[in-house]
C-alpha cells in the first residue's frame, strides 16, 4: 500500500516521502496515528503543498527532545523494589514505572511508549535504558535497582 508520511519516522523514511508499506502497519499505526495519509493524487499535492509546515513542526520536535535530552542524558534514577534472597524482583520494572520515576525527579513528562530498556529489569543491579525522543534524538539513562526492606 503506498502512503505519504507526514513526519519523520524511524526506519521508514521521511516527510513527504511517498514509501510502500504493509496494509495493515499503514491502517493500524500510521494512518492511524496520523503520521501518513493514503497517496492519492489529491492527497500528493496537498502534502506538497503543506511540507514546510510539517518540516517546521518537526523541527519544534526536534529541539523539544534535544531539551529533554540535555536534562536526562547519562542520568541514574533509583527505584526501590521487594526481591527474594536471590536477588530477583518480584515483577519488573516497567517503562511506565520509568517514566514517572523521569517525571518526579526531573519535571520532563516521557511516555511510557518511548522506553525501550535494553532488557528487562527483573533483578537487582544496574540496567541500561533508551528513551527514544524523536525519530533523529535519543537519550540513554542507568536504573538502579535496589532492594526495599519493607513494603511502602
Amino acid at each position: 500500500m503506498k502512503i505519504i508520511l507526514l513526519e519523520n519516522v524511524k526506519k521508514i523514511g521521511s516527510i513527504g516521502e511517498i514509501i510502500d508499506v504493509k496494509r495493515g502497519f499503514a491502517r493500524n499505526f500510521l494512518i492511524a496515528n496520523k503520521k501518513a495519509l493514503y497517496a492519492s493524487k489529491d492527497n500528493i499535492s496537498r502534502v506538497q503543498k503543506i511540507k514546510s509546515e510539517l518540516t517546521k513542526k518537526d523541527n519544534e520536535k526536534k529541539q523539544d527532545a534535544k531539551g529533554i535530552f540535555e536534562t536526562i542524558n547519562k542520568k541514574e534514577y533509583s527505584v526501590k523494589k521487594l526481591c527474594t534472597e536471590n536477588s530477583e524482583l518480584y515483577g519488573s520494572v516497567k517503562p511506565t514505572e520509568i517514566a514517572k520515576l523521569i517525571f518526579e525527579k526531573d519535571k520532563v513528562d516521557v511516555k511510557p511508549s518511548m522506553i525501550q530498556p535494553v532488557k528487562d529489569i527483573k533483578s537487582l543491579g544496574k540496567f541500561k535504558v533508551k528513551i527514544s525522543l524523536h525519530s533523529e534524538v535519543d537519550a540513554e539513562i542507568s536504573i538502579k535497582v535496589e532492594t526495599a526492606e519493607t513494603i511502602q
